[in-house]
Parts: structure tokens; sequence; C-alpha cells
């Protein structure tokens, strides 16, 4: 765990400050677009979740242990893991077997996580044109799904024993779909541009 410790420093130190960006320069920015005379007031984001499934978890438990490692060198934080509220008979599925692992991030690592994946993941996925705008939840929230985790950078490919995908959620206090997609944008979000614009 001392490599994966020592990826994660590295990481950080090559990363810039998109925390102090939003502060300095796009809180200013967005105050003047949006008409609000209290900084307080401007849109900001408030959290971002990272999830994984692992739908053979609750047979499998040693899935979830190699899953789980992976989802803590991408995101500089452990997992919590998700157990089903329900039984699924059809899914062979019990009431508190796990299902997925869940990282919530705030503070300076969620800005550090939300630069590396706008300016180096999602430039790597194949085809990239860009996020589609359709993907906020009408309340200011945005959600991604990412079907290889191996694009994130830390993870070394040979290493990995399952390629998995995972959701992203980044969670806004914008309140809007239109305030949040302006926060998103200045913090450096790829959205996909619409022809002729």
């Amino acid at each position: 765990m001392s490599n994966h410790n020592l990826k994660n420093k590295m990481n950080r130190k090559t990363i810039s400050h998109l925390r102090e960006k939003y502060q300095q320069e796009i809180v200013p920015q967005l105050a003047k677009e949006l008409g609000l005379k209290n900084h307080l007031a401007v849109p900001k984001v408030a959290k971002v979740v990272v999830n994984i499934g692992i739908g053979e978890g609750a047979q499998d438990r040693k899935a979830i242990e190699p899953a789980s490692q992976d989802l803590a060198i991408i995101t500089g934080q452990k997992p919590r893991i998700a157990k089903a509220r329900i039984s699924e008979a059809g899914f062979k599925l019990r009431a508190g077997a796990p299902i997925g692992l869940v990282v919530t991030l705030r503070g300076q690592r969620m800005y550090d996580f939300l630069e590396k994946l706008f300016q180096v993941v999602l430039p790597r996925l194949r085809d990239f044109k860009g996020v589609s705008t359709k993907s906020f939840d009408g309340r200011g929230n945005y959600s991604l799904g990412i079907s290889e985790h191996t694009v994130f950078p830390e993870i070394d490919y040979s290493q990995v024993e399952k390629v998995r995908g995972l959701e992203i959620t980044i969670v806004t206090n914008a309140g809007n779909d239109q305030g949040a997609k302006k926060l998103l944008t200045l913090l450096g979000m790829p959205f996909e541009k619409k022809e002729g614009k």
C-alpha cells in the first residue's frame, strides 16, 4: 500500500489548484453572470460521489478487495461497501449482501479528483467529443458513467483483476441545471460542442 500512497502524493503535486481558481476567478465571474451580489450565493460543488457496482460481490466476497483497492487509488480515499437493502430471489441477492463500493469526496480531495477527471481522464476516453449536456437531473447535479476504470492514470492495467465501470455524480448546490452547467464549464468540464457553435 506504500506504493499506492506514493502515487497519490505524486498526483497531488502535479495537480494545480482548482479550489483556488474557483475562489479567486470563478466566484466573481459567476456572481457577475448570474447577477448575484452575495458571493456566498454563487453555486459550488458540494461533493462528488464515485461508485462501482460489484454484482458478484454477493456471492464472492473476494471480488470486493481488489475493486476497493483500485477505487481507493483512484480517489485517494477508502471506499465504503454498499449493501443490498432488499432481497431479490431472481438475482440470488439477499438483504445486506455487498453490491458495490462508494466514495464521497469533499474539500481538497474533491477538487483534485475533478481536475484530474476534466483534464486527464475524460480526454483519454476513446473517440471523446465531450460529455453530454443532457446528464443533469433538473436540480443541478450531474452524473456520468465511465465504462473502464483503467482509464485513470493511477491504475496499472497489468495488476487489474477485472475491468469495471464506475459512475461519478457531481453534486452542486445550484438548484438548477443552468447554473450548474455554467459552474462546471468554468471549472473545466469538457462538454460536447453543438455543431455550428
